[in-house]
């Protein structure tokens, strides 16, 4: 007797409807990915060209509607809005009545947990945070990519359970973050992708500078390289004049940038600061070599154009880190999306329908 064969997903009954408030590169992505899971987008709200263009490409059929009637809808409703127009979106919402109990609420945003949808709570909405740790394009390989992508999971302990089969269900890997930790979290991945992508870029301008024809074709096996090597042994796989305290190459790195990309010059000190500081935390660095490049980069913080820096602290003297010695504090990142890492539309829900709140910049939604 042959085996009943598997159902595919079109065959599959569809557990739940599916709405998206932000239509912008996550949202219909993840809604897509939940279709082929069997569940079944009925509403999108968007309000640009971009976001009408991605709802029609990934959700073909399913209606642009208001997020008011998003939510009237769908029994699970997807908020991929920017991160700062969350909290008054969740809140508009639910004091317009459009949350309804029992309805699952999700948002994608790396930086908040569950504790910015207690309104909806309070009015008998299911609170998920599920933030996928990838950067978005707003087209179909989105899906693709989701294909064994981490995602930062928080939930109430008894939604747990459905917060992991819906990750699950999108082809993600679901890894759980605590509410209080949800900030720190989404920092770390921003440093790890948002500021790679300057980093990159700045270094294809400066490559591109120095006559090299095609600074994509030469950085793309130097970093791979690199990427694989940092995520294999971390901090053991740094290389280069910092690492083994060259403080005239240092030197003469700095006085160049200063020539040709001035602006170049107080990110390549900060980094520095920050690898000298790791490589000799982990015996890399030779504590003699330490201080005559901590020399140079403090003395070249106070060259022109730069703002005066303190004196290198206790790293110099090989008796531990110190802490990096930028000007400033960092901003909070958006999100890694993106990374979001965060590449997202700045598409928020429609200013015009009650609940839904103004455009509040790209980062972190409409994502």
């Amino acid at each position: 007797m042959n085996p009943t064969p598997p159902l595919e997903a079109q065959d599959r009954p569809a557990r739940l409807t599916v709405g998206v408030v932000g239509a912008g590169r996550v949202g219909p992505a993840l809604a897509a990915a939940l279709k082929l899971a069997g569940h079944r987008p009925v509403a999108v709200s968007g309000v640009s060209d971009a976001s009408v263009r991605r709802a029609a490409d990934l959700l073909p059929d399913v209606p642009l509607v208001t997020p008011a009637e998003v939510l009237a809808r769908a029994d699970l409703v997807l908020l991929t809005v920017p991160d700062d127009a969350l909290a008054d979106l969740v809140t508009g919402l639910a004091e317009t009545g459009a949350v309804r109990p029992g309805q699952l609420l999700v948002h994608t945003s790396g930086r908040y947990g569950t504790a910015v949808l207690d309104p909806a709570t309070r009015a008998g909405a299911l609170p998920l945070a599920l933030h996928p740790a990838m950067t978005f394009t707003g087209t179909s390989v989105d899906v693709q990519r989701l294909a064994g992508c981490s995602f930062g999971v928080t939930a109430p302990e008894e939604l747990r359970m459905a917060a992991e089969a819906l990750v699950i269900e999108m082809g993600g890997e679901p890894e759980w973050i605590a509410e209080s930790a949800r900030p720190l979290y989404h920092a770390a991945l921003a440093i790890g992708a948002n500021h790679l992508v300057t980093l990159v870029a700045q270094s294809m301008e400066l490559l591109a500078d120095a006559g090299v024809r095609a600074p994509d074709r030469m950085l793309g096996p130097l970093l791979g390289a690199a990427l694989d090597n940092a995520l294999r042994s971390g901090d053991a796989a740094l290389t280069g004049p910092v690492a083994r305290g060259d403080a005239g190459t240092v030197a003469a790195h700095v006085a160049e940038l200063r020539r040709h990309s001035p602006q170049s010059v107080a990110g390549y000190l900060a980094m520095a600061r920050t690898t000298a500081d790791r490589a000799l935390a982990h015996g890399l660095l030779k504590p003699e070599l330490a201080e005559d490049l901590l020399g140079v980069l403090a003395d070249a913080g106070n060259g022109p154009g730069t703002a005066a820096r303190p004196a290198p602290g206790p790293a110099a003297h090989g008796t531990g880190p110190a802490a990096p010695d930028t000007p400033g504090s960092p901003e909070s990142p958006e999100s890694p999306d993106n990374p979001d890492g965060r590449d997202h539309e700045p598409d928020g829900p429609d200013p015009d329908h009650g609940p839904d709140t103004p455009d509040h910049g790209p980062e972190g939604g409409d994502r």
